[in-house]
């Protein structure tokens, strides 16, 4: 396995492998079995598969866990050995940011896509993710890459980017991996110390499933259902959970269309259903499709 470092690194590796596919995983590390699926995935997809470690400082807020985010690298190589990837791109942040975040050319995602849901308490962040990842394909120069649909508003906001700046690479989703508990898997999940932060922690996947299985009670025989009929769903989930998960502290759950993140009129395949909230300090995010 190969370990890039510098600019020269890639361009090398690059050029070294000709004709060849080479697929990208970005990644921040702290590599658990939800990168892992990822990597899978990546392999699937043909010819070479490297994986970026980078944790951004550009996505993360004044007040936000930047320094304390697990930065466990000899683990995570050894995971990606293991995994079978053939090239691990470990930059520092003096080379994806020269002269400073302050003197940097930045990607704006469109409004309609970041000024809403995780956008209103980040404002910062999907700008972050946006121009990390420009750098990223720049510097790999990847035909495929694979992200998660765990994070589907950054999700969307890439596939926004690649389509808008006509960008020579392949966007592959993969599903959200979950625990057998339902918990959608995020490195974010180690913060949870306590019974009562990993209990309050399930609510988001328990609320998304209550939803689903009311939204399909409600379908059956009819189409085209109307979106107050999850306004309804919504309001009956709540109501069956109150006092079961007070430490969850819910901050937005809301149905867009999967595509544009507009809100829906009705509710259909196209339909993504996004959940916010807080366990205790950790801040969690979920989703589902309605299909």
């Amino acid at each position: 396995m190969n370990t890039l470092e510098t600019v020269n690194d890639c361009r090398h590796f690059r050029k070294e492998m000709g004709s060849e596919a080479l697929v990208l995983v970005p990644t921040m590390g702290a590599l658990h079995k939800a990168h892992l699926s990822l990597i899978e995935l990546a392999k699937k997809q043909g010819g070479k598969v490297v994986v970026s470690i980078f944790v951004n400082p550009l996505q993360f807020g004044p007040s936000e866990d930047y320094y304390r985010y697990p930065r466990p690298l000899e683990a995570d190589l050894e995971k990606c050995r293991k995994a079978g990837v053939d090239a691990v791109f470990v930059p520092s942040a003096e080379l994806i940011y020269p002269e400073g975040q302050d003197a940097l050319t930045l990607v704006i995602p469109p409004a309609q896509l970041t000024e809403k849901l995780c956008g209103i308490t980040r404002p910062h962040f999907f700008t972050g993710v946006a121009t990390v990842v420009l750098k990223l394909f720049n510097l790999i120069q990847p035909d495929i890459a694979v992200f998660g649909e765990k994070d589907a508003q950054q999700l969307a906001v890439i596939q926004k980017m690649v389509q808008d700046l006509n960008l020579p690479t392949k966007i592959v989703a993969h599903s959200t991996v979950r625990e057998e508990s339902g918990l959608a898997i995020s490195s974010r999940n180690n913060y949870l110390k306590t019974d009562q932060e990993k209990e309050a922690a399930l609510t988001p996947s328990k609320i998304l499933k209550r939803i689903h299985e009311k939204i399909a009670n409600a379908s059956k025989g009819q189409k085209n259902l109307k979106e107050p009929v999850f306004r309804d769903a919504v309001s009956e989930v709540l109501s069956e959970l109150n006092g079961t998960s007070a430490s969850f502290m819910l901050e937005y759950l809301e149905a867009v269309s999967k595509e544009t993140f507009e809100p829906v009129n009705f509710l259909d395949k196209n339909t993504r259903v996004l959940i916010a909230g807080k366990a205790g300090s950790v801040r969690l995010i979920d989703n589902m499709c309605l299909n």
